[in-house]
């Protein structure tokens, strides 16, 4: 196999597509958001991207066959809005995967025509919160102004450390070939998968591409979270000394 081997499954005439990519992060955000839109829309497979960047083993089915591991890409359309959505279990395990396979993800967008690009993530709070914001970062001034009229905070300094990974070459690299990227990241703990967060970070994409979905199952998820987090927090009551009101916070 080559470094990096795409196959093509399909070649949809799409109009004016965006790329949606959500793979692995923090609370798994973005993962949930794209998995909610392929559960909830009808997609089509496009391409699968190989790589021996990605880790060196296969999934196994339920009728018990081997695939090996790979990121792949979906077109489906959001009421008017073609979309191309970006995912899979695994990202690159060094960073010259990451460029390399980041740059092949932007070369199968350009070969759709894609000029606006939406990485999604998650930012880590190291606390439980109840107020789900959504940060951002972008390519372009015009696309930050867009972006906080949908509700997008933009802070100073935020994320600390800057973004890395998939979700922040594609904002980089897609920003030095010319094409409107951004990065939404749904604060979260950072200790679980958090739908909550997901939720907020695709209320920001309805605003954005201007469509509708339906949230059942991501806030069936939520409370299935919600009642984890409280039997944590009660295992940590019934261990933890008495303490102040300083003190009284979730620690991971």
């Amino acid at each position: 196999m080559d470094e990096i081997d795409i196959e093509i499954v399909a070649n949809p005439d799409l109009e004016a597509p965006v790329l949606i990519e959500g793979l692995p992060g923090v609370g798994h955000v973005g993962k949930l958001v794209v998995e909610h839109l392929l559960e909830e829309k009808e997609s089509e497979l496009v391409r699968r991207v190989y790589s021996e960047h990605l880790p060196p083993q296969v999934g196994v089915g339920d009728d018990g066959t081997a695939s090996l591991v790979c990121i792949e890409l979906y077109a489906l359309t959001l009421d008017e809005q073609d979309v191309l959505v970006l995912t899979g279990d695994y990202q690159a395990q060094d960073s010259v995967g990451h460029y390399r396979l980041t740059n092949a993800f932007l070369d199968i967008a350009d070969e759709f025509g894609v000029e606006r690009i939406f990485a999604l993530g998650g930012v880590p709070t190291g606390e439980l919160i109840e107020e789900y914001a959504v940060l951002g970062a972008a390519a372009t001034t015009d696309f930050v102004d867009e972006l906080e009229d949908a509700g997008v905070e933009f802070r100073e300094d935020e994320p600390a450390g800057g973004i890395v990974g998939t979700s922040g070459l594609l904002l980089g690299l897609g920003g030095r070939r010319g094409l409107e990227a951004t990065c939404l990241m749904g604060e979260t703990s950072g200790y679980l998968v958090d739908p909550k967060s997901a939720q907020a970070v695709l209320e920001v994409l309805q605003t954005m591409l201007d469509f509708e979905v339906d949230f059942s199952s991501l806030e069936d998820r939520a409370e299935e979270m919600e009642e984890v987090v409280n039997k944590i927090e009660e295992m940590e009551s019934q261990q933890a000394p008495i303490a102040s009101d300083d003190d009284l916070r979730y620690i991971g």
